[in-house]
């Protein structure tokens, strides 16, 4: 009786396993090949698509899957850790930073330009120029009035410079020759400008080795028997301006080239 039980059990579950696989594999696949495998992928197609052997067949669809996020959590700086300090020795020396130094600020309206002494106007530097005159060549004509002493030279020309000249009450006029020649001369302020200059508070030397501090510069051409000269000076600034006390000065430059181009006994007229 046992075995016919068993027997029966066993021919029902081979029918029943045979019914489910045939209910699970109703519908085929979504991805079929072609039998022949020349057909492309079935997953390569849109939409339905009918295989070789007339299904219908859907592309498979991608999933889509979840991914849960942590929740927010605001940044929290770190906590800031104490620093320790060395104790300060009796050789330890702290000073404080300096600031790093910055230029006065000046108005543009408020700034000057600087004076540059040595500085000469153009017209009283040396040149040629036309100089029609009744004076034979090698004669010097001293124009007080225009700051100007020429050098006469032939044909219609002549050697230009620019002099200072005697301030008022200074001036004078005349004709007079070079009697004496000095290459940096010493100055010996006449007795008379020491004390007109000792009135003014200007205590002047009785007398001054010649050199570059010199008030006669480079060179002197001594005028006659007069206490005037042409000379050079120790403050070029002042060529084309009355300043002095009836010399004729020149730049030290200028007063080297005329002294090389005159020689003693030259007729000097001041006009």
């Amino acid at each position: 009786m046992k075995k016919i039980l068993l027997l029966t059990a066993a021919l029902s579950s081979l029918c029943c396993g045979h019914a489910m696989a045939q209910d699970r594999y109703q519908e085929r696949p979504p991805v079929i090949v072609s039998p022949d495998l020349a057909a492309p992928w079935i997953m390569q197609l849109g939409g339905n698509v009918r295989t070789p052997q007339g299904y219908a067949v859907q592309p498979a669809q991608p999933r889509a899957y979840y991914r849960p996020q942590a929740a927010y959590q605001p940044r929290v700086a770190p906590a800031l850790q104490p620093v320790y300090a060395a104790p300060r020795t009796q050789s330890t020396q702290i000073r404080p930073a300096q600031p790093a130094p910055r230029a006065p600020v000046q108005q543009a309206s408020m700034q000057r330009l600087p004076v540059i002494k040595g500085q000469v106007e153009p017209q009283f530097l040396p040149q040629m120029v036309s100089y029609d005159s009744k004076y034979e060549p090698g004669t010097i004509v001293i124009d007080t009035n225009n700051r100007f002493l020429y050098l006469v030279m032939d044909n219609g020309q002549a050697k230009r410079y620019g002099v200072g000249v005697g301030k008022p009450g200074f001036e004078w006029a005349g004709t007079h020759t070079v009697t004496r020649k000095a290459e940096w001369p010493d100055w010996h302020p006449p007795k008379e400008m020491i004390e007109r200059e000792a009135a003014k508070g200007h205590f002047l030397p009785v007398s001054m080795p010649g050199g570059e501090e010199n008030p006669l510069g480079a060179r002197a051409m001594y005028l006659g028997s007069t206490l005037y000269r042409i000379h050079g000076t120790n403050a070029p600034w002042t060529i084309g301006s009355a300043v002095s006390s009836g010399c004729i000065r020149m730049r030290n430059e200028d007063v080297i080239d005329l002294y090389g181009r005159v020689k003693v006994g030259t007729k000097v007229i001041v006009i």
